[in-house]
């Protein structure tokens, strides 16, 4: 195993140090219990978000938090998630007195935690409300779900409901946006490698050079199938063609067409893949009206992509382009 850490068992602490010292202009960070905050946080009057997770994804979930999309992020260790004690240190945070959001990944040791920090914040006062995200569309079940996992369309909702609580929305608005954002996104994803785990040390799991596995999800589960590597344009098409039966997404539709990588892609494959979608979603009569193309969700060093559409309506466009400033989104402020 050749990485650049010191201690696997400091490997978030370090990294979360190495990032409020970057963005010290935008975050701080509290280390007991440990979670990644707005500078100017609480915002009177504001819905708050507050999302979390394993670490291993970034920039998931600490690079969008910032004004115009998360107040705060809690980072597990590499692929945990966090415990509960975190993610209501930083839900108190962030309560600005109008309710906060909880952004959760369908997975199981999230939605659990994240509940259980609910009903504590409850107890104190704090009206909280969750969206679980689930816009995979590749299994039903895996090792870490009941259900579809919650993958790369979080990072839509994220951006989009943390514009609507930008611009002043009520808690149940602020909910009703990112419902419709996870109901109306799919996402896919191939890995052409495994990830390592720092304080595992070895591969997540094992792929033959001219292997690649179809679906897999962001800690290495298995996905729907293992197959030889093919071109671009087919395996473009093997991730498409589901996301698009799924909906299913129509002639007519505008979309936001998100292409991701898994952290060890490079940009020219990225946006290789994205022609060849933008190219097939013409081809289907659906109009590309937003894109969004790089390294958002990641699986540590694993090669491979993902594709997520999100069936766009005329507020979420208007949401989705409203100012934004944060460590990996920034745009219109």
């Amino acid at each position: 195993m050749k990485k650049i850490i010191n201690d696997p068992k400091r490997v978030v602490d370090e990294s979360v140090a190495g990032f409020a010292a970057a963005h010290a202009d935008l975050v701080r960070v509290e280390y007991d219990p440990i979670f990644v905050v707005r500078a100017d946080a609480p915002v009177a009057g504001k819905v708050g978000l507050v999302s979390g997770g394993g670490s291993g994804h970034e920039p998931l979930h600490a690079g969008y938090v910032g004004y115009g999309m998360l107040d705060a992020a809690v980072p597990g260790a590499v692929f945990t998630s966090p415990t509960p004690d975190p993610i209501l240190a930083a839900t108190k945070a962030v309560d600005g007195g109008a309710g906060v959001l909880h952004i959760v990944k369908n997975y199981t040791g999230d939605v659990l935690n994240f509940e259980t920090a609910a009903d504590l914040a409850a107890a104190d006062g704090i009206e909280v409300r969750a969206v679980v995200t689930n816009d995979d569309v590749a299994v039903k079940d895996s090792l870490y779900t009941a259900g579809r996992r919650g993958v790369a369309g979080t990072v839509l909702v994220e951006k989009i409901a943390g514009a609507a609580a930008q611009r002043g929305d009520s808690l149940d608005g602020v909910a009703a946006v990112a419902e419709r954002v996870n109901a109306n996104a799919r996402s896919m994803g191939l890995a052409l490698t495994p990830c390592i785990v720092p304080h595992a040390g070895e591969p997540s799991f094992t792929l033959a050079e001219d292997e690649i596995e179809i679906g897999i999800g962001i800690h290495g589960e298995p996905g729907r199938e293992r197959i030889k590597l093919e071109p671009a344009d087919r395996l473009v098409d093997r991730l498409l063609g589901p996301i698009i039966e799924d909906l299913p997404y129509a002639s007519g539709d505008r979309v936001l067409l998100f292409v991701n990588g898994m952290g060890g892609t490079p940009q020219v494959e990225l946006y290789l893949a994205y022609r060849r979608a933008a190219e097939a979603l013409a081809e289907h009569g659906i109009e590309v009206v937003r894109s969004l193309v790089g390294n958002y969700i990641t699986s540590l060093e694993m090669q491979g992509m993902s594709i997520t559409l999100l069936k766009l309506d005329d507020e979420m466009i208007e949401l989705w382009d409203a100012p934004v400033q944060t460590a990996a989104l920034r745009w219109g402020r």
